[in-house]
């Protein structure tokens, strides 16, 4: 029974040690990812920003009296 218990036991921490591998393997891929991800994020915020200024000076200079 002693022997059956602490095969159970071992089997636990040894799934336990696995799955602390797998959650450190998804933790480093989380952060190797994420952070480029939120700077191409950023940079896309920013063009589409600028896109929409550059769109709105072209429709003033349409509308903008002409010099003779």
């Amino acid at each position: 029974m002693d022997k059956d218990l602490i095969h159970v036991l071992e089997r636990i921490a040894t799934a336990i040690e696995e799955s602390n591998d797998t959650l450190s393997a998804i933790a480093h891929h989380y952060d190797s990812v994420v952070p480029v991800m939120k700077r191409n994020a950023v940079r896309a915020e920013q063009h589409a920003e600028e896109m929409d200024r550059g769109f709105a000076q072209q429709v003033k200079d349409i509308f903008r009296p002409q010099e003779n």
